[in-house]
């Protein structure tokens, strides 16, 4: 098959005019807070268009249809979970995080805690970030790598250096609009391309449709469209175990927003760059609807992906897809008409990139204030320190995302489960600089990693023990918080006693 020309140009255009709306969109950049909060004054609703395109664009065009390719509309319920956590977000952590001039989330707890907390925390997020963000940029680089197995492009190449050259151009040119723009340019390129990838995942679903016979859909059953999962459990462990139950991803769900939404700088940052307080509370809340309509959209995607593919198995014998996550690309690919394929492409390659970005700002922003000005001494920092900060954790990103490259495992559960171990642990910590009263910076270090030992402890058993795992990953978060939380109240009753 060949690889239409009109296509290649609406891609190569269009990454071209989002890295230079990038770029210039930032404007004049004279300090970090300029460079790394866009001077407090971007619109409400473009930072909430910006928090969706950041925390879902790669992972949910591709991972979440082939998701619901191999199982149903479970995961769904998750993002009624993600709803009610930003609603807590914007009452419980925003005030605070807007009573102070704050440049990232972390600040909050020097404040509290003292600044140690502050760089432990920060510390905690940056390697978390690094991990999670470095399966995100690989997964951006599976339809790119598919386009150069069309092309016959590198066809003496294997299969792991077609994806190693897909990550390494996505890699450039989302850190040279970051390098120039700050997260002024990021966002608004941001706002650009969600409107974009969520159109083509409409025409999309319109193709689908019109292709598919209603006789076809027989192949889905009833279990296929089941969004609440009410089946119960006959166990203990299998409570903890079986994935998406309802009581399991509105616990999970909640707490996983919670933390991600509200201690992590990614979203924190663009949250702090809105001019006021109500405005960052509908920012965050209308996020959380908005996320909705998109999962449920790429789910229904999935569903419609497997009658048009009739059931095939992934990696079966004959099957072009050898994983679940190339199967939307590569129906983009094949199927897509001319012009339509490229636009879409282009706005997926464009929105991921974007999401790449605003990891590469926030882990910048969280070095620079939480670590390189306080440490140095120096009260406002230089920006090129700053750029070469971003330059730094985009060579790193770009470095883990290469290693996932074997796996053969879905990219959104890899993102999730290794977010997920320290997420519980910041979660607590913040909750704890909320609500306790006596606590101080020792005692809350020590409850945040007992949090996260216990967690890391779980994720790895498997690993270890060769045992089944000992919960799902949806649990994580509420677990780590929970270790946390009651820990930090246990050493302040004990240290208050001895007062």
């Amino acid at each position: 098959m060949t690889f239409p020309a009109i296509d290649l140009f609406i891609i190569m255009a269009y990454l071209l005019l989002i890295a230079v709306v990038g770029a210039k969109a930032g404007g004049t950049q004279r300090s970090n807070r300029d460079y790394f909060l866009g001077g407090g004054n971007v619109p409400w609703w473009a930072v909430s268009f910006s928090i969706v395109a950041a925390e879902t664009s790669s992972l949910t065009f591709i991972s979440i249809p082939g998701l619901a390719y191999l199982t149903n509309l479970n995961f769904l319920q998750l993002t009624i979970g993600y709803l009610l956590a930003r609603i807590i977000i914007a009452f419980l952590f925003l005030p605070a995080y807007r009573s102070g001039n704050l440049e990232t989330a972390y600040a909050f707890l020097e404040h509290r805690f003292g600044g140690q907390t502050r760089r432990y925390a920060s510390g905690v997020f940056v390697f978390t970030r690094l991990a999670a963000d470095s399966v995100r940029l690989f997964s951006t680089a599976i339809p790119l790598a598919l386009i150069f197995k069309t092309l016959g492009l590198f066809s003496s190449w294997s299969n792991a250096e077609i994806y190693f050259s897909a990550i390494l151009l996505i890699a450039i040119v989302s850190l040279f609009y970051t390098y120039s723009g700050g997260v002024k340019g990021v966002i608004w390129a941001d706002v650009i391309q969600m409107f974009i990838y969520i159109g083509g995942a409409i025409l999309a679903l319109i193709l689908l449709l019109q292709h598919n016979r209603p006789e076809d859909y027989a192949l889905l059953g009833a279990e296929k469209w089941t969004v609440f999962n009410l089946n119960p459990v006959q166990s203990l462990t299998e409570f903890f175990n079986k994935p998406y139950t309802l009581i399991s991803s509105l616990i999970g769900g909640t707490f996983l927003s919670m933390a991600s939404h509200g201690t992590d700088q990614l979203i924190v940052q663009r949250l702090l760059t809105v001019g006021n307080l109500k405005g960052s509370q509908k920012a965050i809340i209308v996020s959380g609807l908005v996320v909705m309509f998109q999962f449920a959209l790429f789910l229904v995607i999935g569903l419609l992906l497997f009658v048009f593919y009739q059931g095939q198995p992934v990696g079966g014998s004959g099957v072009p897809f050898t994983r679940a996550d190339e199967i939307f690309p590569y129906f983009i690919i094949r199927e897509m008409p001319a012009g339509a394929r490229g636009l879409i492409i282009a706005g997926l390659f464009a929105a991921a990139m974007s999401t790449l970005a605003g990891s590469m700002s926030s882990l910048s922003s969280s070095i620079i204030f939480d670590f390189y000005i306080p440490l140095s001494g120096k009260k406002a920092g230089e920006i090129r320190v700053s750029r070469l900060v971003t330059v730094v954790t985009a060579v790193i990103l770009t470095g883990g995302a290469m290693l996932f490259v074997s796996l053969n495992k879905s990219v959104v559960e890899i993102a999730l489960g290794i977010a997920s171990i320290t997420y519980g642990g910041l979660l607590g910590l913040f909750l704890l600089g909320r609500w306790s009263k006596r606590l101080r910076a020792g005692g809350a270090m020590i409850s945040f990693s007992m949090g996260i030992a216990l967690m890391l402890a779980v994720g790895l058993w498997p690993v270890i023990t060769g045992s089944p795992s000992l919960m799902h990953w949806t649990w994580f978060v509420a677990f780590g918080t929970t270790v946390t939380l009651g820990s930090g109240f246990l050493l302040e009753k004990i240290l208050t006693s001895r007062e």
